[in-house]
Parts: structure tokens; C-alpha cells; sequence
């Protein structure tokens, strides 16, 4: 149980380093130095910084994953699933903003894990996509191009760990209210 925690200590400071240097800068020496403990000990704890960036980004994508299923499974309006949609970002976002700033900017050096994550991603995209679309055949979203609408939705929900930080006494909540109906009003009929 010990090394579990203190994997997970790695992974956490790891992901603050990623966020504030990126990840080709960091080394694992400045890991050590950031934990407290020498260079050569990290390797009982983890095999690379690789395998760090995967915890990271492979954690978050799969949580992605699970959340829009689950959205997509109920019997929400597509507007409504939208709606959750903009509430799981703000949500992993304010829960992880350092590994959320992994997912953005770093994803490109997963290596071995890159083709799954980008999978991942792709598969998300599709379905905010088939949602959007449903929404326009049942006149619940107004005619236009659906990857734009996407397009537009997530480059906002993406770049919420550069805001969300900012924000001493964030409302989850409120903030996923707020931003739901300044993406969504546009689009809602």
C-alpha cells in the first residue's frame, strides 16, 4: 500500500512539472528533486517518465471515455447530454488541472500508448458529433456544421485548466451552468 501512495505522489508532482516546464524539459532528476529523494529511487516506484506521462494521460482519456458513455446511454434531450458533457469537463478539469494540462499539450509523446489515446479521442469527438447531429434531426439544435459546434465546444473545454486554477473558491456547478449556456444557447432552437 505503502508504494502505491507513493507512486501516486510521483504521478501527481510529475504532473505539476509537466504543466509548468512540459514534459520534454523535465528530467527525472527534477522529479527527485521535486519529491524529495534521490534520482535512482524513483525506479523503484515507477520504470520512466513514460510510463508517468501514460498514468497521466491514459487515466484521464478512459475517465473521458466512461463519462460520455454514460452520457450517451441515458435518456437525456441532446441538449441535456451536451449540457453533461461541458459539466464532466469542468469536472475532470477542476479535479486534475496539471494532468489535463498533459492531455493538451503533451499527448503527441506517449509513444507507445499514442495510436490508443488517439483512438480515445477520436472516438469522444464522434460521439459529441453523433449527439450534435441527433440534436439536428430532431430540430432540438439548429442547422449548421456539427464540427464547428464541436470544434467551438471544445477548444473552450479544453482550455479550462488554464482558468479553473485562477479560481479560489470554484463552483464546479455553477461555472458548468455559465459555460453550458453561453456553448449552448447559440446552438439550442
Amino acid at each position: 500500500m505503502k508504494q502505491e501512495t507513493r507512486k501516486a505522489e510521483i504521478i501527481k508532482t510529475a504532473a505539476k512539472l509537466f504543466k509548468e516546464k512540459g514534459y520534454s524539459a523535465v528530467t527525472m532528476r527534477d522529479l527527485a528533486t521535486a519529491i524529495g529523494m534521490k534520482a535512482a529511487s524513483l525506479y523503484n516506484h515507477i520504470n520512466s517518465k513514460q510510463e508517468i506521462l501514460k498514468a497521466i494521460i491514459i487515466t484521464i482519456a478512459e475517465e473521458f471515455t466512461r463519462g460520455i458513455d454514460h452520457i450517451i446511454n441515458s435518456d437525456l434531450s441532446n441538449i441535456s447530454k451536451l449540457k453533461e458533457i461541458v459539466a464532466l469537463h469542468v469536472k475532470i478539469a477542476a479535479n486534475n488541472t496539471n494532468g489535463m494540462a498533459s492531455l493538451n499539450s503533451d499527448w503527441m509523446h506517449l509513444e507507445d500508448q499514442l495510436n490508443y489515446y488517439l483512438q480515445l479521442r477520436n472516438d469522444y469527438e464522434n460521439k459529441i458529433l453523433g449527439i450534435i447531429n441527433s440534436g439536428m434531426e430532431s430540430g432540438e439544435i439548429k442547422q449548421g456544421n456539427p464540427e464547428i459546434i464541436m470544434f467551438s465546444m471544445l477548444t473552450t473545454l479544453r482550455s479550462l485548466y488554464l482558468w479553473v486554477p485562477k479560481k479560489e473558491n470554484l463552483n464546479s456547478e455553477a461555472l458548468a451552468e455559465s459555460l453550458s449556456e453561453l456553448l449552448i444557447h447559440g446552438i439550442n432552437k
